[in-house]
């Protein structure tokens, strides 16, 4: 499954993480270190359980479960949120 972030959503870097705008809505989404990993590596065309490896090797005090668990929650919410296309 690959990832893409929607024609009409914008993204930017920040200091501390990213920063989505759903230009259609108007509503945006401030996103931490953490989910700015995940984005990346979803966006660069990683796998969730490689995405999941990525965030524990930046993090290492987390399990592969925790990780896992937080890519799977992640990736719920930009769909829900209709962020993202799946392929």
């Amino acid at each position: 499954m690959t990832f893409a972030l929607r024609p009409d959503v914008s993204v930017t870097d920040t200091d501390h993480g990213m920063v989505l705008l759903d230009e259609s809505t108007g509503r945006y989404w401030q996103l931490n270190s953490s989910g700015a990993l995940i984005l990346h590596a979803l966006l660069d065309g990683a796998t969730p359980q490689q995405t999941a490896r990525r965030l524990g090797e930046h993090y290492p005090s987390l399990t592969a479960e925790r990780t896992a668990a937080d890519v799977a929650f992640f990736i719920r919410s930009l769909t829900e949120a209709r962020l993202v296309v799946t392929a």
